[in-house]
């Protein structure tokens, strides 16, 4: 009988072909199949490589769970890093040559947890809220004109590179500025498929500003008379009734966006109003020069490219792309290679009942031999989901969610044993 290792091409997809634990059992596979079908007794009509076939299957949908296993406990882990190689080394007659294996390069690893993805959540909030993200923001400006109150962002919002004035919408983020060769700039358009490229798209507003607040002290006590003054008619000093409490932080915190607020709207005689691209402006201008609007703001987050070069992006996306590879049958520990043998029994057994499905009866001197093939079938069906629901029942088990379930249920179940267990007296002291 030939060898699993002098074979060529023993398995249909070779992954561990060159495993030296798996050619060791793969042979002995040979005699544990055959006789739990009845070799002894009746011909087993299976081939070697019909055999090894199963085995390589059985190996294959157990790595499978396993990994669905770990994606389960880990995918908000993995999520953005890289998605490993399609492709891995392996060795054939003393040659190295490449394998297409799929993504690999994680499988079978335990990964440190980390709030990455999270985080990068939460930014778009920070974003809305002013307070950080991960889109850029900036500043332009708007000539206000004396009795004019309504204006065209889109037409009229400017920005200033080099002393030069630029429209915003009709060239921030679509192209750049290069060298003429005579010593100046020209913009240059971004073709569409440059990803540098911005969709020309309305701007969001985030803040409006006319001028700069005058600095002033802020007291913190709000009943004290002069914190009237200082609101009412810009009193600025220190004077020996100004009080400092002893407060909780909160209260600083509360009373700093109270103050904030304050300085926007109620000491604020300015308003206005978005309508679509045009910025409407309360009260209407009256001075000869009233001088310019100011406006920060931002483009929409383009998801795919974003302003921060991010390569999380061409990371893991989902599962198609987590850089599970199989694993290794050298690593796989007995409990494992047990049920492998089982599960590649249970489709031997399957693939027999179709071989024998073939033909029903087989004309014998006397009568017909008649064939067991539906029975086999139907046996082996039912063993490989018998095994697949006790591995998926086990690996419920071991997921992270059930694991800490199980420390908190034993802490408790130890707390309650300690507290009936009674505590020796200590040493006595004797003068």
């Amino acid at each position: 009988m030939a060898s699993f290792t002098s074979t060529t091409s023993p398995t249909p997809f070779g992954f561990y072909d060159n495993e030296m634990h798996f050619q060791i059992d793969a042979d002995k596979m040979l005699t544990f199949v055959r006789r739990r079908l009845g070799d002894d007794i009746i011909s087993v009509e299976l081939t070697n490589k019909q055999i090894w076939a199963a085995f390589e299957e059985a190996t294959l949908e157990y790595s499978r769970f396993i990994n669905e296993n770990m994606l389960e406990s880990h995918m908000h882990n993995l999520l953005g890093i890289p998605v490993g190689g399609i492709t891995k080394t392996i060795t054939v007659n003393g040659v190295e040559v490449q394998q297409a294996v799929g993504p690999n390069s994680v499988e079978g690893k335990l990964p440190r947890e980390n709030f990455d993805i999270f985080m990068r959540k939460a930014e778009v909030y920070a974003t809305e809220g002013g307070v950080g993200g991960s889109v850029d923001h900036y500043v332009g400006y708007i000539k206000l004109e004396q009795g004019r109150q309504d204006y065209n962002i889109t037409t009229e919002l400017l920005y200033k590179k080099d002393n030069q004035e630029y429209l915003v919408f009709s060239q921030l983020g679509l192209g750049e500025f290069i060298d003429d060769g005579n010593g100046g700039l020209v913009f240059q358009e971004y073709m569409m498929d440059n990803p540098l490229r911005r969709q020309k798209t309305k701007p969001r507003i985030y803040e409006v500003m006319h001028f700069s607040p005058q600095a002033a002290y802020r007291f913190f006590d709000t009943t004290s008379s002069i914190n009237y003054l200082n609101n009412q008619f810009a009193f600025e000093s220190f004077t020996p009734e100004t009080v400092f409490y002893v407060l909780p932080v909160f209260e600083d915190v509360l009373r700093a966006g109270q103050l904030d607020i304050s300085n926007r709207i109620r000491r604020s005689n300015y308003s206005y109003e978005l309508h679509g691209n045009n910025i409407r402006i309360y009260p209407k201008p009256t001075q000869d020069n009233p001088y310019s609007l100011f406006i920060r703001f931002a483009f929409p987050l383009n998801p795919v490219n974003p302003d921060i070069p991010d390569e999380k992006i061409n990371g893991v996306s989902n599962i198609s792309n987590v850089p599970y590879g199989n694993l290794e049958y050298n690593s796989l520990n007995s409990i494992a290679r047990h049920w492998i043998r089982e599960f590649t029994l249970a489709i031997a057994k399957e693939m027999l009942g179709v071989v024998r499905s073939k033909f029903s009866s087989i004309p014998i001197p006397g009568g017909d031999l008649q064939l067991n093939g539906s029975d086999m079938i139907s046996s082996g069906r039912e063993d490989q989901e018998k095994l697949r629901t006790q591995l998926k029942e086990m690996l419920d088990k071991m997921t992270m969610t059930k694991i800490l379930e199980n420390q908190n249920t034993q802490a408790d179940q130890l707390q309650n044993l300690l507290k009936k267990i009674p505590i020796p007296n200590g040493p006595f002291l004797i003068g």
